[in-house]
């Protein structure tokens, strides 16, 4: 079973990359943030409580983004392997993927980060914002907020996963294809 660590700041590309590795590899793509809006969308009481978090800026608590990563994971039994996008966020949440993976006689076959220049994540994320219509892209200090959030509380999870000997450094700068060729050259070497 192949479990991937798909790791990067807002904007980095981790969810389309996602769609094009879990196609090639067969992998459950699970991402937290499309967990998130869909019970934000279906107006559920997890839904709601996260929103209020997204909408600050802020991450959402351990606890909810754990249950919600096993519910995904124990629904899909038969899986060859899974690319967590957007999880785990904290060494607490690795810490317990690891725990549960284990329950399942699995592990974290590597953590792949994409790396981005900061000002070009802010004119994607602005960018997609347009589109989306996710209020969290559309407003440069939300942005910025993420990005803090992000440096101060999940750049530990580099240090997490190079101790274990897991963790890879990709260059997120280019076409899509081009980033596609460097990630795929990491995970057909796990």
């Amino acid at each position: 079973m192949k479990n991937i660590v798909l790791f990067g700041p807002p904007g980095a590309g981790k969810g389309t990359q996602a769609e094009v590795l879990k196609n090639k590899y067969g992998l459950i793509h699970i991402s937290t943030g499309d967990v998130f809006r869909f019970n934000i969308k279906n107006k559920t009481d997890l839904g709601m409580l996260a929103k209020s978090y997204m909408d600050n800026g802020d991450l959402v608590p351990d606890q909810v983004t754990i249950d919600m990563l096993k519910a995904e994971v124990n629904n899909n039994p038969g899986a060859k392997g899974f690319i967590f996008d957007g999880f785990p966020r904290t060494e607490s949440q690795a810490m317990s993927l690891d725990e549960f993976l284990k329950e399942k006689n699995t592990s974290i076959s590597g953590m792949v980060a994409l790396e981005v220049p900061e000002n070009l994540l802010v004119e994607r994320l602005l960018n997609r914002g347009k589109t989306s219509g996710r209020s969290d892209d559309q407003d440069e200090s939300k942005i910025k907020n993420r990005f803090n959030e992000y440096e101060s509380k999940t750049a530990v999870l580099k240090e997490y996963y190079e101790k274990q000997g897991k963790y890879y450094g990709v260059d997120g700068v280019g076409t899509i294809s081009e980033i596609t060729s460097k990630l795929e050259k990491v995970i057909d070497s796990l």
